[in-house]
């Protein structure tokens, strides 16, 4: 495909869907691969990321050949004020199958809620991943943040972020309130100007959501997926969810998945050996479970808001969002993404932590199949974070650390990996 402001890498290969059933990715050695620098922080955290990255392929005998694509700032800069989201960047993902991006902010007026969600809805990126595990020597305010192993599937195309509301005020607001009047409702609205919003969950999106749950805790040898709802409220919305997530659990996987009512019922609480077991948690009360049974936890799936909670609640156990990595899948596609924002206040000042977008690339090159590549990335993480030299966000908290900045925390990453290989 030719492309209009992108320039596509001299060398270096796509990579193909092998399978499109199972999503099975033909990753060559030399793979192209579209990157979104991001916005604010972005301008730093995305170049420094590149720079681990590439280091760890190289290290392991591949090179990756980086494909600049544009959203946000560096959209407006290249295509246009009023243009935030070029097609072509669409486009390029859709075509190179496996990106990654930095944060983004949406401006006002854009035309969109957020570019980081329209992104993901208009690629059907309806898994975002979010690994949380706490890394040696990073600040942590809980007494065992080692503890924290979890991995959180949040729905990324419903819920409330399907941006289906209208306005106070205005004609499309009081459609929507005379059809609730409807339909029985009137007295839950009080009078005068109101905001009005959808809630749309749908057992196709739940139910391709929890099976990517469960294939992960099947593959990864995880004990456990829990269902966070607050169905307890809504019933036909979160509790759907919950009932279409356990019918996944009941009539997809035979032997290898049991549900907790199950378990109880027939094994007395003893889970088959190498079996998956799901349950269900309600989502205020996860938000307490995840400090005070944080061990017994594993895979989380929900829907899209309490996957936004949850994700950040667990999170700040082991350190903060600098720190946080994430991913986006759809069907054999992958968005690589940090959990953090783009902080714009730190723009371009070489101070921020880069880990969680260092991260975020480390899931997608497990995702390409390089898990030396990715394991050499944690490593070196680690090692730089135990010589104490590490940025502010972590050198304020600890003793005798030297802070320095996002690139020199990327260079010394980099030197890491070349004494570990």
């Amino acid at each position: 495909m030719a492309y209009d402001r992108i320039e596509v890498p001299e060398s270096g290969s796509r990579i193909e869907v092998a399978d499109e059933e199972s999503g099975e990715l033909d990753v060559p050695d030399d793979p192209i691969i579209p990157i979104i620098h991001g916005d604010g922080i972005g301008v730093d955290v995305g170049p420094a990321a590149q720079e681990v990255l590439s280091a760890a392929a190289e290290a392991t005998g591949r090179e990756i050949n980086w494909m600049r694509v544009y959203a946000g700032e560096s959209a407006r800069e290249r295509y246009g004020e009023d243009v935030n989201l070029p097609d072509e960047t669409v486009e390029a993902i859709e075509e190179f199958t496996v990106a990654i991006k930095g944060p983004l902010t949406t401006p006002v007026g854009a035309g969109y809620r957020s570019l980081n969600v329209a992104l993901r809805q208009t690629l059907d990126l309806y898994a975002n991943v979010r690994p949380t595990y706490y890394i040696d020597g990073v600040p942590s305010p809980m007494k065992a943040p080692e503890e924290m192993d979890m991995v959180t599937f949040r729905e990324n195309t419903e819920d409330v972020y399907a941006g289906i509301e209208w306005e106070a005020g205005t004609e499309g607001v009081q459609k929507a309130r005379e059809f609730v009047e409807e339909m029985g409702f009137g007295e839950s609205l009080h009078e005068g100007d109101i905001g009005i919003g959808v809630k749309p969950i749908s057992e196709f999106g739940t139910k391709r959501l929890v099976r990517r749950a469960i294939d992960y805790a099947l593959e990864y040898d995880r004990d456990s997926v829990t269902l966070v709802h607050k169905g307890n409220i809504m019933k036909f919305t979160e509790g759907a969810f919950r009932d279409w997530g356990l019918e996944v659990a009941e009539e997809e996987y035979g032997d290898e998945v049991i549900t907790e009512d199950t378990l109880w019922e027939e094994r007395d609480g003893e889970p088959p050996e190498d079996a998956v077991v799901v349950n269900d948690r309600i989502a205020d009360n996860m938000l307490q479970q995840i400090q005070t049974r944080t061990d017994q936890y594993d895979v989380l799936a929900m829907p899209n808001l309490n996957g936004d909670y949850i994700s950040d609640a667990c999170g700040a156990q082991i350190g903060g969002l600098g720190i946080a990595p994430g991913a986006n899948f759809g069907d054999a596609r992958i968005l690589a993404e940090p959990v953090h924002g783009s902080a714009p206040r730190y723009a371009g000042q070489d101070k921020v932590n880069p880990t969680a977008m260092i991260l975020s690339g480390r899931i997608m090159l497990e995702e390409l199949g390089w898990q030396d590549a990715a394991d050499l990335i944690g490593e070196a993480i680690e090692a730089q974070i135990a010589t104490k030299r590490v940025t502010y966000d972590i050198e304020r908290q600890i003793e005798e650390g030297e802070r320095i900045a996002t690139s020199e925390f990327a260079e010394g990453v980099v030197e890491q990996i070349h004494e570990l290989a």
